[in-house]
């Protein structure tokens, strides 16, 4: 009957469950898995690394959403950008713990364009500063779901 109380309620619960950050698990959490996609490994390496070094962003090239909810299975206060050119994608991300859509499209030719076109992007929303140590993911195969095999790590700079 209330649908709008309803959201508003909800939401606030999230919000205030999501200022306390949790522990990250023992030190053994799924030491003993194995994985069985690549984009799962890269994701959880992604998150390994996020929060043993002092990263402000996680910044995900996206065609499906699969790497970003491997990565927010993991709880973490680092937020993560998905980037991708699909609606579809945008809205079931938004779905994920700490995940945010991005509408990008990937038009860049070179890796130095790509990275220069993503930093742009985010820091004109305010969403990362000059400085800042990001993770970025990406598949080699664009325009492929699951194909995510790749981490780099950077600091942001400015547009020159």
């Amino acid at each position: 009957r209330y649908p709008i109380q309803v959201v508003e309620a909800v939401a606030e619960i999230c919000r205030k469950s999501e200022r306390h950050r949790s522990t990250l698990g023992s030190p053994s959490h799924r030491m003993e898995d194995r994985f069985q996609h690549i984009d799962e490994a890269i994701a959880m390496a992604v998150m390994y690394t996020a929060n043993h070094l002092p990263v402000k962003a996680i910044i995900a090239f996206t065609e499906s959403g699969a790497t970003t909810r491997w990565m927010s299975r993991i709880r973490s206060d680092i937020p993560i950008y998905a980037m991708t050119p699909h609606v579809g994608t945008s809205r079931r991300v938004s779905l994920y713990r700490g995940v945010f859509p991005v509408q990008f499209e990937l038009l860049e030719t070179s890796r130095a364009e790509l990275y220069r076109g993503v930093f742009d992007v985010l820091l004109e929303r305010g969403m990362i500063e000059v400085g800042e140590t990001v993770i970025f993911t990406k598949g080699d195969l664009e325009g492929v779901s699951g194909s995510t095999n790749s981490m780099t790590i950077l600091e942001v700079t400015e547009s020159s």
